[in-house]
């Protein structure tokens, strides 16, 4: 057998990386390093890469019934999948950073995150719930006493047994309905109180269209108290070990993300408690979205990541018509340009976690406001596309499923769909732009602290700049997407200009700063492909 590419195992995922190893330097807690390396050498490594082959072959299984006719509603997943689950626990990927009050806590997890999820992004769903619901929950100190120190643990402990007698807690989210969608104030949900259960308590009933990871522990639910649109905080199993009333009716059969459960569910009566005031449903877990998207960035990041990785590994490896792949002026251009999309994702990427970290700063603050809507639409908008050019270099191998470049495809759209669509971004954006002038003007600082050093830059910003102005700040709704795009970019190019090699932030500024980049492989000439290339190729010992 000749002039195929070795397998891409065995090496570090974390040290092929250099924009992601250069961004946790800048943001991340420096003790953390040595545990970050052990996880990219792990997800590196040929027995991590078959959990994820088999956790994904394997998807899970509802059991609604048990042989007798009791309803149990339960979700049956493959060895593997609880292999991956185990280390993202126990490498504190769900929540662990809300517990800890060291500088970089979040960018930390953000790298991990993006180390672990290049492996098998699925079973992310569940670590990335659990994430977010503890912003949430801290709306009531009562609650986040209750569950936060079950979410923050390092102990992966499945199965539906009382929240006391377990060693750490799983959070989920069902928020949407078939009827609204996105449009959750359109929720047709029930909750009324329960006076018998306790102050706080309520009886939910109706339908929810789509809940995450069914298996949790505890789930964030919206549904109309007689006040309104309300949070609620429903455990999955109560104090007495039964079983709470949510009834498992299907799982999702989804183009991706196969090895996580996704389901519709019912609720017939089920326990909740009230979290934060009737009526305030939406404000109430606003911050678990906030956070839910800014792992939708890191996923798309990481996704994209893997595809560059696998690409430039074969171009490395594979030769066609008497010329190394990663040789041939016309291929290195188009793996240049998959790098660059991969660099720039992962700069803002890390970026906005560590706005996280910043706590209570004003101007951080105000940056994540602004630069959630704007990531979470411009870099998983731009995931698809790439991983399939990606794909596209490795030729018929990339569309075999033994490549594992068909399930990378298949993850590609969910990013973009999940929590928001790239219109709702796109409005949201809108939204900032009329209502919260700081958050337009941290913004503006971050991207004018490389103001100078890049003509291209600096002259794209003042054409932004206009276009704000023209439309009072505002922006007609038929041009949200455009300069949601604008906006996300000019935050990339000035991250690369002042972090990246000249290189990279030459061919970025080159091709991108009109957001308008369309295929890959148009990058202008005269760029340094070759170095864009070599940083961006793994290296196996």
């Amino acid at each position: 057998m000749t002039n195929q590419p070795p397998p891409l195992t065995g090496y570090d995922v974390l040290g092929a990386d250099a924009a992601l190893a250069e961004a946790f330097g800048r943001y991340g807690a420096a003790g953390e390093r040595a545990e970050l390396e052990r996880l990219g050498r792990l997800a590196g490594s040929a027995e991590a890469q078959e959990w994820a082959r088999e956790a994904d072959a394997n998807e899970p299984v509802l059991h609604t019934h048990d042989r007798y006719g009791h309803r149990i509603d339960e979700v049956d997943f493959h060895p593997s999948w609880h292999r991956l689950m185990t280390v993202a626990v126990e490498h504190q990927l769900q929540a662990g950073a809300w517990a800890q009050s060291g500088p970089g806590a979040h960018a930390t997890r953000a790298a991990k995150f993006l180390v672990w999820s290049q492996l098998e992004a699925a079973h992310l769903c569940p670590v990335s719930m659990t994430y977010a619901a503890v912003p949430a929950l801290r709306v009531d100190p009562d609650l986040a006493a209750e569950w936060e120190p079950r979410l923050t643990s390092a102990a992966y402990d499945p199965g539906l047994r009382p929240p006391a007698s377990k060693a750490g807690a799983l959070a989920g989210m069902a928020m949407t309905e078939k009827q609204g969608g996105s449009d959750v104030r359109a929720n047709t949900t029930r909750a009324e109180p329960a006076a018998s259960a306790g102050d706080g308590w309520y009886r939910l009933t109706g339908h929810k269209w789509f809940c995450s990871a069914p298996m949790n522990d505890v789930f964030l639910v919206l549904a109309q108290a007689p006040g309104g649109l309300t949070c609620f905080v429903l455990p999955r199993v109560l104090d007495d070990g039964s079983r709470n009333g949510l009834r498992l009716q299907r799982l999702k059969d989804k183009l991706g993300n196969r090895a996580n459960a996704s389901s519709e569910v019912e609720f017939d009566g089920a326990l909740a408690r009230r979290l934060g005031d009737e009526g305030r449903g939406v404000a109430t877990i606003i911050e678990m979205v906030a956070a839910t998207r800014l792992d939708c960035v890191l996923g798309s990041a990481a996704l994209l990541r893997r595809s560059v990785a696998e690409a430039t590994w074969h171009a490395a490896h594979r030769s066609a018509f008497g010329v190394r792949l990663a040789d041939s002026e016309l291929m290195r251009a188009v793996l240049a340009d998959l790098a660059l999309e991969s660099e720039a994702a992962t700069a803002l990427a890390m970026r906005l976690a560590a706005c996280v970290d910043a706590g209570d700063d004003a101007q951080e603050r105000a940056l994540r406001r602004i630069g959630l809507p704007l990531a979470k639409y411009w870099v998983c908008k731009r995931t698809p596309a790439a991983v399939a050019e990606a794909l596209e270099c490795l030729g018929g191998n990339g569309y075999v499923e033994e490549s594992g470049m068909p399930r990378l495809y298949r993850e590609a759209p969910l990013n973009s769909i999940w929590e928001g669509a790239g219109n709702i971004q796109a409005l949201d954006l809108l939204r900032v732009l009329a209502r919260e002038p700081d958050a337009v003007a941290a913004w503006r600082a971050e991207v004018e602290a490389a103001k100078g050093q890049d003509r291209r830059l600096d002259d794209a910003l003042a054409s932004v700049t206009s276009l704000l102005a023209s439309t009072d700040g505002v922006g007609a709704t038929g041009q949200a997407r455009v300069l949601a795009g604008r906006m996300a970019v000019l935050l990339q190019a000035s991250l690369l200009v002042r972090f990246a090699p000249s290189a990279v932030a030459d061919a970025f500024c080159a091709s991108r700063l009109d957001a308008r980049h369309g295929v890959y492989g148009a990058l202008p000439a005269g760029l340094e492909t070759a170095a864009i290339v070599d940083r961006a190729t793994p290296e196996v010992p």
